[in-house]
């Protein structure tokens, strides 16, 4: 083949590659665009029906987005001192050392404590009791109890908890019951879990390279404002919040073991599950250890109300060195949204998906915020008259 053939066989991409084998163009298959719209939407349709069907993959896809961003502040120290496969790797192993760790020493605690909490719940009640009867008996002096005997408002009221209790323990154990026969399935979402986490941060560079290719060449720095901006809130909010809730329980623990309060490991695990959810956190973690404290029997009246005031001005202290020092310098402006506007989004997320939109409204308000910023510096209006 002369150069000139070779040069013409170039222009019309057609050249012969290294190993002599001629690159054949695919045929294309010419479709009508609305066709096109119509496929595109039953694609999408199907796939949302996938995941209806299937929620398991959304867990595990939001599971391993969450602990990739989570751990990009350790993978991103840590690579600094040596290669990313390698920091990537020792995040990983000391994160299921630490998992091994807490399965050794900090679940038996739990399970110990549960269980003596099982066991004296009739004894709590009993005390609880008594107390309430010592606290109604002076309303029912000033009349304020509508008629009824302090025993028979107390007895309607405890029936009430009970039936509440018995019914959450039914849903609990369920579930119980369901985890156990599922332990394959959990296993499974949880190496998934891991294997998403690891996968993109490794892949975390090809995967922001594709993302800029699929944005036209002119909106292509924005493109990489807008993927800056949601690392950056989403990876200071994630990881703000595990070290909050962190030393929420842990200094949970510590207060109630010094006041003397029984089950303090078991009652500071508690405030760590509340502490996701902002605000209303801090009073349901907060709710179990008062009504421990006034229910402790070993202790005068007086004794246990002084104790149940204290543990209440320690949660509040808790609370307000989580709201006031720790989540500011820790998540920064991550949110930048007015606490008014957090807590009606937790409240209008628990209506709409229950305790799953409680968890995740703060990270979608945080999305929206990000989006309205992006697009409010950018978004213009043009004149009427201009064509």
């Amino acid at each position: 083949m002369t150069k000139v053939r070779r040069m013409r066989h170039r222009k019309r991409g057609k050249a012969r590659p290294k190993g002599g084998r001629r690159e054949i163009s695919p045929t294309l298959i010419l479709i009508p665009s609305r066709a096109l719209i119509v496929l595109s939407i039953l694609g999408i349709l199907v796939f949302a029906a996938f995941l209806w069907a299937s929620p398991t993959v959304v867990v595990v896809a939001l599971g391993g987005v969450s602990l990739a961003i989570v751990l990009s502040y350790p993978v991103a120290a840590l690579s600094r001192v040596m290669p990313r496969p390698l920091a990537i790797l020792t995040t990983f192993l000391s994160l299921i050392g630490v998992f091994v760790l807490a399965g050794v020493y900090l679940v038996p605690s739990l399970i110990e404590q549960l269980t003596a909490l099982v066991a004296n719940s009739p004894d709590i009640a009993a005390s609880a009791n008594r107390l309430l009867l010592d606290v109604l008996k002076p309303l029912e002096q000033r009349n304020l109890l509508g008629g009824a005997s302090p025993e028979q408002f107390a007895s309607g009221l405890i029936n009430d908890l009970v039936d509440r209790l018995r019914a959450l323990t039914e849903d609990l154990l369920s579930g119980l019951v369901g985890f156990i026969s599922g332990a394959f399935n959990v296993g499974v979402g949880l190496f998934g879990v891991l294997f998403v986490a690891a996968s993109l941060l490794a892949d975390i560079r090809t995967m922001k390279a594709a993302y800029l290719k699929t944005a036209p060449a002119h909106y292509r720095r924005d493109a990489r404002d807008l993927w800056e901006a949601f690392g950056e809130s989403f990876s200071r909010y994630l990881g703000g919040l595990v070290f909050v809730i962190v030393i929420q329980g842990v200094l949970s623990s510590v207060a109630l073991y010094f006041l003397g309060v029984p089950y303090a490991i078991l009652l500071g695990a508690w405030v760590s599950v509340t502490a996701i959810i902002p605000y209303l956190g801090a009073f349901l973690g907060g709710i179990p250890a008062v009504v421990v404290a006034l229910a402790f029997e070993s202790q005068t009246f007086d004794s246990r109300f002084t104790t149940a005031l204290l543990v209440v001005a320690c949660y509040v202290l808790i609370q307000q060195l989580d709201s006031n020092v720790l989540t500011p310098r820790i998540q920064g402006q991550a949110l930048r949204v007015h606490p008014i506007v957090v807590l009606l989004a937790v409240i209008g997320g628990g209506e709409i998906a229950g305790l799953a939109g409680v968890i995740f409204a703060v990270p979608v308000l945080a999305m929206i915020r990000v989006l309205l910023d992006f697009f409010r510096a950018r978004i213009r209006t043009k004149p009427i008259n201009e064509p």
